[in-house]
């Protein structure tokens, strides 16, 4: 789709095949849902249309409320409830964007144009945020996957939005909205690798989605780590896991140099991405294992940061990790009360063979240090335990280093990706004490969330490392989501801003 900033500033010449404006729920001295300035002067355009009817009072403005309002020229107008103006924050709009874009698919309109609603969320530095986020949830809400659809492959009409403000744009909003049109692409990578069923999306094909990323940008180097690679380096931890599956293993790297020195320390991204989980040995029950072709979201999430990166030119150095395979039951696969040696040189005795996630990025993350990074950050649906904790909305955080979990935390506040930092230290760490080994790969049932990361933590102590938990926030149930593409781009943007 075709995103644009509108130069013109006018509603009433501005309709297109639809326009938006913003609408509030009435306070206590006002009658009717009150109209911001753009949808007066559209309102006085057509006579009074709007508020005619707004007086009527079936439209109560309320957050996420849409109405239609085909107009005599053959347009539309289209009222964003957004609640008291006061009250909208960046959240709310996002939430209200949504909506329209919902509202938009079973609509005709080609063209739309979208008025930025006049409230503390669109002033001074908070509208480069509002046009990011607009252009991301309106990405979000009309994104489908029709590929394996043999019919009713019908996909949303809209091919341009035009965003617009009635107090214009500067210079520096362009560049907003190149961020906003970067993130949403890589969102959809994410969404596109992550929605694919097992059999297509395996380790194979997330390696062959890399090396068509480094062809697409010159700045972008891949190099494929084969299983016959991972085992010189003694990679014992991760070739455990692929090993009980037809499907080779991968470990996939990808360095792109933004910086304009190259030999800036980079920032490392880590992705579990198990394209398929099915427990191993210790099998997982039937019901809804069709989902667990979610579990390589990590990596989706990673490739699609990076193509964020690559499309908003930052100026960074960033080297990703992927740690790909399938976790299969077979003659082959690993056993309960296995041990392994990984690539660090540490013990394991692999206890459960559903915990594979950790086992696959403990040799990712001891990996990643001979690239000498800045920060390490790797992303995983790691434990359900995170769902119980959480729940679908936010993410947990778990790190050895406070300015990162913080930094984390910021980016994720301003751009609705959000975080929730656990604490992790060597209390916990006790739970995975092995009697046959340096470590066990789980911990018990308490704290799963934490004593995985705990676990991960004995390999990355030489760098800043966090850990993002994302198994309630990368799939809704049924449909990728594209998280946490929002929240590590913002971070990296901050982190190149800090650089400047």
């Amino acid at each position: 789709m075709k995103y644009s900033l509108n130069t013109n500033n006018n509603p009433a010449t501005d309709i297109q095949d639809g326009i938006v404006v913003a609408v509030f729920t009435k306070d206590h001295k006002e009658k009717t849902p009150l109209l911001g300035t753009a949808g007066e002067q559209l309102d006085k355009a057509q006579n009074g249309l709007i508020s005619t009817i707004l007086k009527l009072g079936d439209f109560k403005a309320h957050a996420e409320k849409t109405l239609l309002i085909p107009t005599p020229e053959g347009s539309r107008i289209i009222l964003m409830g957004c609640g008291k103006k006061d009250e909208l924050d960046s959240k709310t709009l996002n939430r209200c964007v949504k909506a329209v874009g919902k509202m938009i698919k079973d609509t005709s309109i080609k063209k739309l144009s979208f008025y930025l609603p006049e409230a503390p969320i669109t002033s001074s530095d908070g509208k480069a945020q509002a046009i990011i986020q607009t252009v991301n949830a309106f990405s979000d809400s009309l994104y489908s996957l029709t590929d394996y659809k043999s019919k009713d492959k019908e996909v949303p009409p809209l091919t341009e939005l035009t965003l617009s403000s009635v107090d214009g744009f500067d210079n520096r909003h362009q560049n907003d909205l190149d961020k906003g049109i970067g993130i949403a692409t890589g969102m959809k990578l994410a969404r596109d690798l992550a929605n694919r069923p097992g059999n297509v999306c395996t380790p194979g094909y997330l390696a062959e989605t890399a090396v068509s990323l480094g062809a697409d940008y010159k700045n972008i180097d891949v190099d494929v780590l084969e299983e016959s690679d991972m085992e010189k380096l003694g990679m014992g931890s991760f070739l455990s896991v692929s090993k009980g599956s037809d499907e080779p293993g991968k470990m996939i790297v990808l360095q792109y140099m933004g910086a304009k020195n190259k030999s800036d320390a980079p920032v490392a991204l880590v992705g579990k991405g198990v394209t398929f989980d099915s427990g191993g040995i210790s099998l997982k029950p039937g019901a809804k294992m069709d989902e667990m072709k979610f579990d390589m979201s990590g990596a989706a999430g990673m490739l699609g940061t990076l193509k964020a990166c690559a499309e908003m030119k930052l100026p960074i150095n960033l080297v990703v990790v992927l740690a790909a395979a399938e976790n299969m039951p077979s003659a082959r696969a690993s056993k309960p009360g296995d041990i392994v040696t990984s690539l660090q040189g540490t013990t394991i005795e692999v206890l459960n063979t559903d915990a594979e996630g950790r086992l696959v990025l403990c040799d990712a993350l001891t990996y990643v240090a001979k690239y000498k990074p800045a920060v390490v950050i790797d992303a995983a649906t790691l434990t359900g335990a995170c769902i119980v904790a959480l729940g679908h909305h936010i993410c947990a955080v778990l790190s050895n280093n406070d300015e990162l979990a913080e930094a984390l935390q910021t980016a994720g506040e301003s751009i609705n990706d959000q975080t929730w930092r656990l604490p992790m230290n060597d209390d916990y760490k006790k739970q995975l004490k092995s009697e046959f080994a340096d470590l066990g790969n789980i911990g018990g049932p308490a704290a799963g969330t934490i004593t995985a990361a705990c676990f991960l933590g004995e390999f990355t102590k030489d760098y800043k490392w966090a850990h993002l938990d994302i198994a309630g926030t990368a799939w809704d149930g049924k449909n990728a989501t594209g998280r946490p593409v929002p929240l590590l781009s913002q971070y990296l943007i901050n982190y190149a801003q800090s650089l400047a």
